[in-house]
């Protein structure tokens, strides 16, 4: 018989295949366990928190106000006529007596030059008649004429006197008259604004520039007619100055003793120190904040630090701590309507009730993994 060709054993193959099946297995086993096992998150910040109550706050009130030059003056025409000139504009800085506008003046100047020359002639028979008056005095001594002759000189020359008082009186009228063309600045400081452009016609009480000096500067608050009582009895005045953080009492105040028949407001003054005021421009808007007595105080108002506010664009809002499981970093961002502010705090009108903790790091409660911890 033909010998069988045998095939290769197969347990031969498998020390190999055995090893890389083990090396697998080995290698999946070991991901499971690490899956199983996964690495320690890292820790999150801890933010302080303080619990929300109600407490009762002084009574106070906050309003926006703008800032108003004490010296300012809208400068107008007292003559008609064309302007000849406008030798600034607004932004321009002036001096006290510099020569803003020219209004054609050549009917004024004629009228001067009127007036000086009835001054000459009336000077001119002035002297005639006190020559006259004591050329007859002298005859009159000595007898060559009568008394009469004598009380003629004398009243021709008190005539003479009159003309000469009164052509003076014509110079002088002339002179104020001439003026009125021309409009110069009360004081040292900026031009506000332009009414009007030189070839325009002016017309008496017509403005034509208005003027401001820089100090001293007050901020103007309408207050609501129906809070006037509480802000005549407000223990503080306060203005928070354009741009800053920083309030400042006012160096003097005034308030407008009747109200606005259609806005039924009542204007308030507040006058700043030169020091507060410094730098400050006209137009700029302000907040006036009015701080009652304990008297006036408001009871059931919440009230929370002024730093755990956080502020984005038209968002207001407050982290507060969640509970165990609604957020996986203990806060959430809610958002609330503020009111008045209460020295550090401010009033929460919304969204908010008493007994919610509020994280005082705003930031750092936004954080991933942030735990509160109570102050």
């Amino acid at each position: 018989m033909p010998a069988r060709a045998h095939a290769p054993s197969v347990p031969s193959l498998m020390p190999a295949r055995a090893a890389r099946l083990l090396l697998a297995s080995g290698l999946l086993a070991l991901g499971a366990a690490r899956a199983a096992d996964p690495a320690p998150a890292t820790a999150g910040p801890q933010v302080p928190v303080i619990v929300v109550g109600a407490q009762a706050v002084a009574g106070s009130a906050e309003f926006d106000g703008s800032l108003q030059a004490v010296r300012q003056s809208v400068l107008s025409a007292q003559a008609s006529g064309r302007i000849a000139t406008l030798s600034v504009k607004a932004g321009d800085r002036v001096k006290a007596g510099q020569v803003l506008a020219v209004i054609d003046d050549r009917a004024t100047q004629a009228g001067v030059a009127q007036a000086q020359a009835g001054v000459a002639q009336a000077q001119a028979s002035l002297a005639n008649a006190k020559a006259a008056y004591e050329r007859t005095r002298e005859l009159r001594t000595q007898g060559f004429i009568a008394q009469a002759a004598l009380d003629s000189a004398l009243a021709q020359f008190r005539a003479a006197e009159a003309g000469a008082a009164a052509a003076r009186a014509g110079q002088t009228q002339a002179s104020v008259a001439q003026g009125f063309t021309r409009l110069t600045a009360p004081w040292d400081g900026w031009v506000l604004a332009t009414h009007a452009e030189a070839g325009a016609l002016a017309m008496p009480g017509a403005p034509i520039l208005t003027v401001y000096a820089p100090q001293p500067m007050r901020a103007v608050v309408h207050v609501p007619a129906s809070l006037q009582p509480l802000a005549l009895a407000a223990q503080k005045i306060e203005v928070q100055l354009p741009g800053t953080d920083r309030w400042v009492v006012p160096a003097a105040k005034t308030t407008v003793p009747a109200a606005d028949p259609v806005s039924q407001t009542v204007e308030w003054r507040l006058n700043l120190s030169d020091a507060d005021g410094a730098d400050q421009v006209p137009g700029r808007q302000v907040k006036v904040r009015f701080t009652g007595s304990a008297a006036q105080a408001v009871p059931q108002r919440l009230v929370v630090p002024a730093t755990a506010l956080l502020r984005r664009g038209e968002l207001t809002g407050v982290y507060v701590v969640t509970a165990k499981g609604e957020s996986g970093h203990g806060f959430a961002l809610r958002a609330v309507r503020t009111g008045a502010t209460q020295g550090d705090g401010v009033e929460v009108l919304a969204g908010l009730k008493a007994g919610n903790q509020v994280a005082l790091d705003p930031v750092r409660a936004g954080l991933s993994g942030a735990t509160p911890v109570a102050k």
